[in-house]
């Protein structure tokens, strides 16, 4: 129940300019970082000790884009995530008809917008699983030129080095998604299983509506696990979020734990990108904060640092080999108790 032309156009209009950049400059940032991702699938396949399948025999395609394009795509795979979410609607009987859609839609629309407005400056690369190609591509990745031109003059690194470095985060994550071939229809599972939990009836959305508000004086009071996102849940895709969350936590510190331990031996000045980017991390003041807990971004750095503090604790325990039985079949990932306590998933995978 989205106006998706609006949520572009709303997002395009409300988008900050990208960083002042020449024609050549742009030209040389663009074939960097598609030199830099071909560049960084050796040294990750040799790390991780995955390898990349391709469907029909296309790689997953790597794409740089601007920050409009950003949105185009993600918007692209949030309708086709939204599918099931309006069948069920109407399905129930739920769904809106007449004016009260077409208004519906447009607010959602601009709202949507908005938000994808705010993220599209933030956001320096993605894996997008769900995208599927014209020749069977299983995901493409893309890279947020401007975004990532920007960070690396407000951090004052080598730009080279910081382009590289992005890279191989994000080439770990296509590795993932491709060299594990159960991994984008486990988590695509998840996403269908939230769906079917969701309430549409008057006393279950009564009661969501009064945890939301319980929820938003958390947030207002700076509680880091309290978000938008947390508000309109029930106890069932709570469960499913915490297994969301053992996955994204899982893959997120998995990347950042290869950029740096490649990293070095690729990128001289690994070190001071590290520890520059961290401090980036933390937000930049007390408004940008907010926002950040508002939109659940705050859980997305802790999945970053809890995700990297398991991986390095299950590979200092049980070696490369060991951590990598994560990879062998569902039942292997880890929980988000085990993320917080990899002891626990060593015990149980490794008994």
């Amino acid at each position: 129940m989205i106006d998706w032309k609006l949520a572009q156009a709303t997002a395009t209009r409300l988008a900050r300019p990208g960083p002042d950049l020449s024609g050549a400059e742009i030209a040389e940032a663009v074939a960097e970082l598609r030199a830099g991702a071909e560049r960084s699938e050796a040294p990750v396949r040799e790390f991780t000790g995955l390898h990349a399948t391709h469907a029909l025999g296309a790689p997953s395609p790597v794409v740089v884009v601007d920050r409009p394009r950003w949105v185009e795509a993600n918007l692209s795979t949030f309708q086709v995530m939204m599918d099931p979410v309006n069948a069920k609607l109407v399905e129930a009987g739920r769904a809106p008809t007449g004016l009260s859609r077409s208004i519906g839609e447009k607010v959602s629309g601009a709202e949507l917008g908005a938000l994808m407005s705010f993220m599209s400056s933030k956001v320096l690369g993605q894996f997008d699983p769900f995208w599927t190609g014209p020749h069977g591509e299983g995901g493409r990745l893309l890279l947020v030129a401007p975004n990532i031109v920007t960070v690396e003059r407000q951090l004052d690194v080598d730009p080279h080095d910081f382009r590289l470095w992005v890279c191989l985060h994000e080439e770990t994550h296509r590795v993932q998604f491709t060299g594990v071939p159960w991994l984008r229809e486990h988590l695509r599972s998840l996403l269908d299983e939230f769906v079917d939990a969701t309430d549409l009836d008057s006393q279950a959305m009564s009661q969501m509506l009064q945890h939301a508000l319980s929820e938003a004086v958390k947030v207002a009071k700076g509680d880091p696990e309290a978000s938008l996102a947390s508000m309109f849940q029930n106890e069932r895709q709570q469960q499913i979020v915490d297994q969301m969350t053992g996955v994204m936590s899982l893959l997120e510190g998995h990347a950042d734990v290869v950029m740096d331990d490649v990293g070095p031996e690729v990128i001289p000045t690994v070190a001071n990108i590290r520890r520059k980017f961290t401090q980036r991390r933390q937000g930049s003041g007390g408004v940008d904060r907010l926002i950040r807990r508002l939109l659940g971004l705050e859980a997305k750095m802790r999945q970053y640092r809890d995700g990297a503090i398991f991986v390095r604790h299950a590979i200092d325990t049980v070696g490369m080999d060991g951590f990598s039985a994560v990879w062998s079949e569902p039942a292997n990932l880890p929980t988000r108790s085990e993320i917080l306590e990899p002891s626990t998933w060593v015990s149980r995978v490794h008994a």
